[in-house]
């Protein structure tokens, strides 16, 4: 089984914010969880220690976002959205009819959206690998995890603006 690299597109603000979360989570946030877990320790008994278990598993959650951020971050490709030029690429503002209804979102990493309205598709998703390219007017369909096949045709495409 081969490891390929997936290299994602993030807008510099994007990353500016990634990075920051990663360095709080680093830093601070290691402190404050180290500090939760050495409390309840104090309390007493582990096993029966609802507060040591509950700061553990926070810690686990925190560690495992530290290890996506930093994959994240070392594997993105900085910069501003592409023009569209009404070609699909990651970065840009898609709408197109799915199975007949029409919907607009992202194509790229769900974090260069993530307080917009829009939803993402990453470019290794069905419907993302299967657009990629894909200008105005184009048809194509690509298979569901379920199995069913699900036609798309591309009405817009916009450079992604970021809002």
């Amino acid at each position: 089984m081969s490891q390929e690299t997936t290299v994602t597109f993030l807008t510099q603000e994007a990353y500016d914010r990634l990075n920051d979360e990663l360095t709080y989570l680093e830093t601070t946030g290691r402190t404050e969880i180290a500090k939760r877990i050495e409390a309840a320790r104090e309390e007493g008994d582990l096993k029966e220690n609802g507060g040591y278990h509950a700061a553990k598993d926070q810690q686990g959650v925190q560690e495992a976002r530290i290890a996506t951020l930093k994959n994240l971050l070392a594997h993105s490709k900085v910069g501003v959205a592409p023009e569209s030029n009404g070609i699909v690429e990651p970065g840009t503002l898609v709408t197109a009819k799915i199975a007949g209804s029409e919907d607009t979102f992202v194509v790229g990493n769900r974090e260069i959206a993530k307080d917009s309205e829009y939803s993402v598709y990453s470019e290794q998703s069905p419907i993302g690998s299967a657009i990629l390219g894909l200008k105005i007017g184009d048809e194509t369909s690509y298979t569901a995890p379920n199995g069913k096949e699900i036609s798309v045709e591309i009405t817009d495409v916009q450079t992604w603006s970021g809002q």
